[in-house]
């Protein structure tokens, strides 16, 4: 069975640099940190009414915010499901990469208040959805809370899988966080029976406006499948 995140996909398609920092900061609080539940396995637990996605590159100035901020318009205010992203080597409270932000914007994206963090255990544990925006990235991720394995995926691998789930098994929950959790098990269920021919998303920091592009159109159509399943109104 082969698929891949690339293009529209018929029944189921609709509708970033990150230079190598050193670790300066615990964004904890920003990532939703809560004592009480540190070390936690958030994936399909009720113990929480939300579903959180954290996406993950290297200095969270390109990659993984473009990602954030697609979802989190898609998703629109007033969600319950929550979007963050941070990078494994980045330092706090930088701007998006203005080619990146270009990017967004044209996507229908807002970059207004994004501000960089570093990756924390405290991040990923607290997080019911890993996506990063390479395999580096989600063994990183992994790493740092081992739990999180299973919950954790490239955004290309996840898109993949997602455009392979049949879509009834999602869009039958009318509740978007039981649709979340539905998507999260269907898709982890395919891993290793999907082929994802292109798993990482290329950092375009530093390259060519076409590098941007590329970079921001292969995440945008990696989400695709994955924020239709979370939106489409019921029939």
């Amino acid at each position: 069975m082969e698929r891949t995140c690339d293009g529209d996909r018929a029944g189921d398609r609709a509708a970033a640099h990150d230079p190598a920092h050193d670790p300066a900061h615990d964004p904890a609080q920003e990532a939703g940190h809560d004592p009480a539940h540190d070390g936690d396995d958030r994936a399909g637990s009720d113990s929480h009414a939300g579903f959180r996605i954290l996406f993950v590159c290297t200095g969270n100035i390109c990659r993984s915010p473009l990602a954030e901020r697609l979802t989190a318009a898609a998703l629109g205010s007033g969600a319950p499901i929550t979007v963050v992203s941070a990078g494994t080597r980045a330092l706090p409270g930088r701007p998006m990469d203005e080619g990146a932000r270009r990017e967004l914007v044209r996507l229908g994206g807002s970059a207004e208040g994004f501000a960089s963090r570093p990756l924390t255990a405290e991040a990923v544990a607290h997080a019911d959805l890993v996506l990063a925006a390479s395999s580096e990235h989600r063994t990183t991720a992994v790493a740092l809370h081992p739990v999180a394995a299973g919950r954790a995926f490239t955004i290309a691998e996840f898109g993949t899988l997602a455009g392979a789930v049949p879509a009834d098994r999602v869009l039958d929950h009318r509740d978007p966080v039981r649709r979340a959790r539905a998507l999260l098990e269907e898709a982890g269920a395919l891993r290793g029976l999907v082929r994802v021919d292109r798993p990482d998303i290329a950092d375009p920091y530093g390259g060519s406006r076409r590098a941007y592009r590329a970079a921001a159109r292969h995440i945008h159509d990696c989400l695709a499948v994955p924020v239709r399943l979370l939106t489409r109104l019921p029939a």
